[in-house]
């Protein structure tokens, strides 16, 4: 019988349980020790909303029973687990994780309802600095920051790391941990948020130490996935408070916040970074965080309407091929107005819109041809 999944919810994107369980069930398969089970838990506790799924988990045999069991199917209180093992119970999760509910937020409460308290449209830049902070307090509490950080034992008298140096070294601003959003503003909001991109690191393993009450240790970590945790809370964050950046999932600037673009746009960034031959994908990559960081300029937007244009111009005999004249249409703005020769009889005075459309232009452009180039080696 199949497992029951009504009563479990994600917390986690589908894919990275998916992913997470499948490497520890690999790592099963090579040897005979047990803390699978332990790294199972300790998953199953993260990715799962509330602590059904972990009690289903745990009361359950360690090893499956036999298909041809007669008692499997009427051990008492099973329901859909009957004759389930932790093994099958696990990787029948881990297979079926897109099945799962998304994990939602609570409706609004009287309060709410009645435009008192803070609401998704209500935030204001502060609420949204402590909710940030709440966050980050929430990573560390799961371990997520141990491996920076390092984490209190009885056991061991060395000093820890000062968690201000290590923000310090990276962002060049003394004194943020803990954390005091009150006192920030927006460059060091902005700023932490990418700092604490780069540290978080998920721990696959962890134990409870009972001595004097020491409390949980962590291990094995990985910043793959915590990457992708942090980057989706965030990114909530900020559409919550209506912030126009997100922080960037691929690229030369990933975790780096950028520009909020439509799905149409994100697609085509997407194609052209993971599509582009190896000898143009660094130029696109650094073209694409030139133009969408959160601090991008002007100038920043010409000189990747520059690179673009080069590598369009490397292709220009295919673009001819494929368009016949109308192919200079593509040069003629770049070159008369001031973008690439920024000569003295060029066009300047333009909108700003004027460089964003271009660029998703050029951009469109070099990813149509990708497209040419892969059909013509095809055939």
């Amino acid at each position: 019988m199949s497992l029951d999944l009504s009563n479990y919810e994600l917390l986690w994107p589908a894919e990275l349980l998916a992913s997470e369980g499948e490497r520890i069930l690999r790592a099963s398969d090579r040897t005979s020790d047990t803390s699978w089970v332990d790294r199972a838990t300790w998953l199953v506790t993260e990715a799962l909303a509330g602590t059904t799924a972990v009690a289903d988990f745990e009361e359950l045999p360690d090893h499956d029973a036999p298909t041809d069991d007669p008692w499997s199917s009427t051990t008492p209180g099973w329901g859909s687990r009957a004759g389930m093992g932790k093994r099958q119970w696990f990787t029948e999760l881990v297979n079926r994780a897109g099945e799962l509910r998304q994990a939602t937020a609570p409706r609004p409460y009287w309060p709410q309802r009645r435009g008192r308290g803070l609401s998704h449209d209500g935030s204001t830049p502060r609420d949204t600095r402590r909710a940030f902070a709440r966050l980050v307090s929430e990573f560390e509490d799961r371990g997520y920051l141990v491996e920076v950080f390092n984490e209190e034992c009885v056991d061991d008298n060395s000093e820890l790391p000062d968690a201000s140096e290590v923000i310090d070294r990276r962002l060049g601003i003394p004194d943020l941990w803990p954390l005091t959003p009150e006192t920030w503003d927006e460059d060091t909001f902005y700023g932490l948020i990418e700092v604490f991109h780069d540290l978080v690191s998920r721990p696959r393993m962890r134990r409870y130490h009972s001595y004097s009450g020491c409390g949980w240790h962590h291990s094995e970590f990985h910043n793959g996935p915590a990457r992708i945790l942090y980057r989706g809370k965030v990114n909530e964050l900020l559409r919550e408070a209506d912030i126009e950046y997100e922080l960037a999932a691929e690229g030369e600037d990933l975790g780096r916040l950028v520009a909020v673009t439509d799905d149409a746009r994100s697609s085509l960034v997407h194609q052209a970074l993971n599509e582009s031959a190896p000898d143009i994908t660094a130029r696109v990559r650094h073209a694409v965080a030139l133009f969408r960081g959160w601090d991008t300029t002007v100038e920043s937007k010409r000189s990747a309407i520059v690179t673009l244009a080069g590598i369009l111009e490397e292709r220009r005999s295919l673009l001819k091929d494929k368009l016949g004249k109308d192919e200079g249409a593509l040069f003629e703005i770049a070159n008369r107005y001031d973008l690439r020769h920024r000569k003295a009889d060029q066009r300047g005075d333009y909108d700003e819109a004027f460089l964003d459309w271009i660029f998703w232009w050029y951009l469109g452009t070099v990813e149509l041809t990708n497209r040419l180039i892969a059909s013509r080696t095809a055939g």
